[in-house]
């Protein structure tokens, strides 16, 4: 459910991890564990719908989010992907639509799912920026655009911190740079668009909370890796199942009572 004071108070200091649910169950049990906010992952959603990530239709993700949304009592960011449209005024659209799910936040990106052009030109990425910050204005909701160079091969430290500076510009009120795995450029991206608030992907142990507080980083995430941990689970034990006809990995699944007694 919605709290806008509560997330927009936690990206004012310190620095706080946000893990990425994919439904209702993964949300509450994240609550459970303490975290203080959540974020959607759009990988992990279209994984749990059979389906590729970036390949859920609009009314599903929604669906989805809001599901999330009312599972939980904390904040939830919704990984809006690149908002289902191409042009700035399909962009506001969209997250209008969004704004109705109960988010408290919404993440915009610039990759284009192109392989050979896979960025919007730099005029076009802030002018979607620019769209969403005015479908959000008044309303509370936290709005994070992201550039996506570094994990769509455009790996570019200058480019990406000129577009996250021109995002927050346009309205954007925390920037994340997914795919940046290294100390010296997460400080060189803080610095850059300070006093705006910095999101940090985190998908493996390069780093630590600590570290990324003493950085200047606000919030962290996990992206879909969460989800990709409870299918590496699955899939060991079906596998071993289908292949050996054992079943020594059930055996080492979380206890029953574990899970009951992390939901509320």
């Amino acid at each position: 459910m919605a709290d806008f004071e509560k997330f927009r108070r936690l990206h004012e200091s310190g620095c706080f991890v946000i893990p990425n649910p994919w439904d209702a169950g993964s949300a509450r049990l994240l609550e459970g564990l303490g975290f203080e906010a959540l974020a959607t992952t759009s990988a992990g959603i279209a994984w749990s719908l059979g389906r590729h990530d970036n390949h859920v239709p609009l009314d599903d993700a929604l669906k989805r989010i809001e599901t999330i949304c009312a599972a939980v009592r904390i904040p939830v960011n919704a990984d809006f992907e690149g908002g289902f449209a191409v042009e700035p005024a399909g962009v506001a659209l969209n997250v209008r639509r969004a704004l109705s799910t109960g988010i408290a936040g919404i993440s915009i990106e610039d990759s284009t799912g192109v392989a050979d052009d896979p960025l919007y030109s730099f005029e076009l990425a802030v002018e979607r920026v620019q769209a969403a910050a005015e479908a959000v204005r008044g309303t509370g909701v936290v709005l994070t655009a992201r550039s996506e160079g570094f994990i769509v091969g455009r790996p570019d430290l200058d480019e990406t911190v000129r577009r996250l500076r021109a995002f927050a510009d346009a309205g954007a009120d925390c920037l994340y740079a997914p795919g940046i795995r290294s100390l010296d450029k997460v400080r060189a991206i803080v610095s850059a668009v300070a006093p705006k608030p910095v999101n940090v992907l985190v998908a493996g142990g390069w780093t630590t909370l600590a570290e990324m507080r003493e950085a200047g980083v606000r919030r962290i995430s996990v992206g879909g890796t969460l989800s990709r941990a409870a299918w590496t689970g699955f899939l060991g034990a079906a596998r071993e199942i289908a292949s050996e006809g054992t079943f020594v990995q059930l055996g080492k699944a979380v206890q029953y009572a574990d899970v009951e007694k992390l939901l509320p």
